[in-house]
């Protein structure tokens, strides 16, 4: 999908405004210049053609009033937002001299909301920094010539504005510009696959629909979402909230939220997984890029103390995934935000974009299977699409969107869908850091099409697996062989031994015993005690495939062998996940006796299973199951390749000799 015409000019001219602040600032602090500036003359541009409206009607008000904030927000035309100052961003650069307290009382002039906005950027301290600088009037006189309506410069397009301004600065600053956006293709296909399986009801009339996004960024996921149910039904309203951590980022959206209508308390500050502004609130689509690779050390307290609450407000209690990346956790909280599928109209559907680690990370047992197997024997899980790589602005990772639902289509109950769209990338013409890729309208829609019609393109075409939910598990099996030992006295086995221990047994090397008891008496006639005889006995026993198998302690059978445990894992029997945990328990235990006898037996006829360390894992091994094999070339082939390569050499080299 292309980028909206005249972005990458906007993008350059704001840019080149950054070079009047080379030398009076470090470079990693433009961002805190130019992105509140480029918000303020974004809001003035649309609060213009009210202001009158507003000033006239400020007059005898009380501005302290909640009464006056409702009659001001109606005279801006029913934003959430305005601004009683006579001054505009352009009118005051008519005074050179005072143009810093004309900007100060300007910014002072904007309703409480706008007002937390700027103060996220610390915008009155920049202020004070541009003027005592000399490049305060510049740096206005530059933007005012910059048209920022929304009328003139789309949200699409004034998203791509801030997020390529971003990467730009987050690269200055050696910070992590992935965080803050996503591709607005990418964003499209989400929302296409989130909606496509609702289209007849967001075809009725004046349908309300609530869109979340617990990592928001600039809101780009939000406002394409509400975008798209508009086009859907331009009688739909929609209801967008949001959760950001940045400051900046957060006001952006913020921003972008307040201009659309969206009240501002609806894009809340902070993290959603340790301080959630919307506890106790659900909603229909529910959308994130959370951050990947991105440990959560720093406030792991409050969510393994919430992994251990028992009760339904415990959103982590599939498991808790391993410190060093926190997908999952956004994962399973956006999980927590879906409406009860009971409810009349119940139900939510929700798209998140994750790395491929979260695939098939951590084995059996493991908090990342643990989150699997619960997403998935509770029929969660509708689908995963494969992304081509070089998608994203600051990584050429494979990426893949998994979609998540309580409320899927009948024809789709207890199956996964994967659609492979790896190679329906196109290069882009000219890059955008590390994004090389993008998806064209095109492909967005052959995306959702082989998405939506999967069950009828199974198996006709090879982009396109629709799987069984238990074709994802495995069991686990510890497979134990028995101890085989001698306890042998030679220079090798006595070498690792404490000098005075290694005296003490130098009378018997060469002795040799198959019974440990015997050996145990041995080394009891030598003057040694227990301890002693116990660290003896371990230095001298070496495996001996001929020897006799030690008989267990307790309960019949053998001891195991630490040294030759292995692991094995085997599918999980058909029908597993339609069994009670009893059945499930047997159905295991008998396929894992089966694989015993077909396939470890010939090889090991004394191996057994220890059922008791059975675990039951998950994985989505979605790049092996679109795996083509390619045969290797003919030897004859390769041969006559490379002796054309000799001759072609020779020739070379009888050149070079005349």
């Amino acid at each position: 999908m292309a980028t909206p015409a005249g972005f990458e000019n906007k993008v350059a001219f704001i840019w080149k405004i950054a070079d009047k602040l080379r030398g009076h600032l470090k470079p990693h602090e433009y961002g805190s210049v130019m992105l509140p500036t480029l918000v303020l003359f974004r809001l003035d541009a649309v609060l213009e053609p009210t202001k009158p409206a507003v000033l006239a009607r400020k007059d005898g008000l009380d501005l302290n009033s909640p009464a006056a904030d409702a009659l001001l927000k109606r005279a801006a035309g029913g934003l959430p937002f305005y601004n009683t100052c006579p001054l505009s961003m352009k009118t005051m650069l008519s005074d050179d001299k005072n143009i810093a307290t004309q900007l100060q009382t300007y910014v002072a002039g904007f309703s409480p909301a706008a007002a937390d906005v700027l103060d996220a950027f610390g915008y009155q301290q920049t202020i004070a920094r541009l003027d005592k600088a000399g490049v305060l009037y510049a740096v206005l006189g530059d933007f005012a010539d910059v048209e920022l309506h929304p009328d003139v410069v789309s949200n699409e397009a004034m998203g791509y504005i801030f997020e390529a301004l971003l990467r730009k600065f987050s690269e200055m600053s050696n910070e992590t510009a992935g965080e803050h956006y996503t591709p607005r293709e990418v964003i499209r296909l989400m929302v296409d696959l989130l909606f496509d399986e609702d289209a007849d009801a967001l075809t009725g009339q004046s349908p309300v629909r609530t869109v979340y996004d617990p990592a928001a960024g600039t809101g780009g996921m939000l406002t394409m979402a509400d975008q798209r149910l508009r086009e859907l039904n331009p009688a739909a309203t929609v209801e967008m909230s949001g959760q950001e951590l940045n400051p900046e980022t957060w006001a952006i959206a913020c921003s972008e939220l307040m201009m659309r209508g969206v009240a501002p308390e609806r894009m809340a500050p902070g993290n959603s997984l340790v301080d959630d502004a919307f506890r106790g609130t659900r909603f229909d689509y529910i959308l994130a890029n959370p951050p990947y690779g991105v440990d959560w050390k720093a406030y792991a307290d409050p969510i393994k103390f919430e992994a251990l609450t028992a009760g339904g407000s415990n959103r982590f209690h599939a498991g808790l995934p391993r410190i060093s990346d926190g997908s999952f956790l956004f994962l399973q909280h956006m999980i927590s935000k879906m409406k009860p599928a009971s409810a009349a109209g119940g139900g939510s559907r929700l798209a998140i974009v994750l790395s491929g680690s979260p695939l098939f990370s951590g084995g059996a047992g493991s908090g990342e299977s643990e989150i699997r197997r619960w997403i998935i024997e509770n029929d969660l899980l509708e689908g995963v699409v494969g992304l081509p790589d070089q998608m994203f602005y600051n990584t050429g990772i494979s990426t893949y969107v998994w979609i998540v639902t309580n409320r899927k289509p009948a024809e789709r109950a207890g199956t996964v869908t994967l659609v492979d769209a790896r190679e329906l990338g196109t290069k882009m013409r000219k890059s955008l850091g590390g994004k090389r890729k993008e998806l064209t309208r095109d492909a967005i829609d052959e995306i959702a099409r082989l998405f939506r019609d999967a069950v009828e393109l199974d198996g006709s075409d090879v982009r396109v697996k629709v799987m069984r939910n238990e074709d994802f598990g495995f069991a686990r099996l510890t497979v134990e062989r028995p101890i085989r030992r001698t306890w042998r006295v030679d220079e090798t086995t006595t070498a690792a031994l404490l000098p005075e221990l290694a005296a003490a047994v130098t009378p018997l090397l060469g002795t040799s015993w198959t019974d440990e008891k015997k050996a145990r008496i041995a080394m009891s006639a030598r003057g040694l005690d227990t301890k002693q005889i116990a660290t003896v006995l371990k230095s001298i026993a070496v495996f001996d495939a001929e020897a006799d198998p030690i008989k267990a302690k307790k309960g019949g059978g053998y001891e195991a062998d630490a040294d030759l445990r292995d692991q094995e894992n085997i599918p999980l029997p058909d029908g597993y996940l339609g069994l009670s945990l009893a059945e499930q328990v047997n159905a295991v235990r008998a396929a894992a006796e089966k694989h015993l006898v077909d396939e470890i037996h010939p090889y090991v006829p004394d191996a057994w299973i220890d059922h008791d360390k059975t675990k039951i894992g998950y994985e989505i091994p979605f790049t092996r199951q679109f795996y083509v094999y390619t045969p290797p070339r003919p030897v004859a082939e390769v041969r006559a390749e490379i002796d054309a390569l000799e001759m072609q050499i020779q020739h070379w080299m009888n050149g070079l000799a005349t």
